[in-house]
């Protein structure tokens, strides 16, 4: 019986879990269309699933994205800023003075995650950055070439995760 109890309450927190992942920040993608979607595994380790938008619903020509991680792991905010900055090193991104403000402007904006947290970037008409969480934005970052950095760690042709990278922008079958 006590078996059975914990395969129920196993089910509905991963039942409020997924509800959570479809939710998060529903209504600030509501006029953005889905181009792909992914889930990042390092070795057998779940860490997140990602979604990208665009207005058009297309990768090749858009004037607005949105990119959504629903986090499948802990991971402390002061991680995602340490990798953030590796990668933009491994995608030959020079890391100036103004990249140093952007990830401690990253660091303090940031919370730690929690299994079933997001973060979403959504792009403004400008090409700023606009950082949410399930609950509220958490910052902006006020500049378009962050944008194009912060987000060429997913969508560039030499991102890390190739395969996930063509299922997010709809180029996998």
């Amino acid at each position: 019986m006590i078996k059975v109890a914990n395969a129920v309450a196993t089910a509905l927190l991963l039942g409020l879990n997924a509800n959570a992942y479809a939710s998060c920040q529903a209504d600030r993608v509501s006029a953005l269309d889905a181009v792909g979607k992914t889930r990042l595994s390092v070795l057998f380790w779940d860490v997140y699933d990602a979604e990208l938008f665009t207005d058009s619903g297309n990768y090749d020509s858009y004037q607005q994205r949105a990119l959504r991680l629903s986090y499948l792991r802990d991971i402390e905010a002061q991680d995602l800023v340490d990798t953030t900055r590796e990668e933009w090193e491994r995608l030959d991104i020079e890391i100036t003075s103004e990249h140093e403000q952007w990830l401690t402007k990253l660091a303090d904006m940031w919370p730690d995650v929690r299994e079933g947290d997001c973060l979403m970037l959504l792009e403004t008409s400008d090409g700023y950055s606009e950082f949410y969480n399930s609950d509220s934005k958490l910052g902006e970052i006020p500049s378009a070439t962050f944008t194009e950095d912060f987000l060429a760690i997913w969508l560039s042709p030499e991102s890390r995760f190739r395969d996930e990278r063509d299922e997010l922008i709809g180029a996998s079958s």
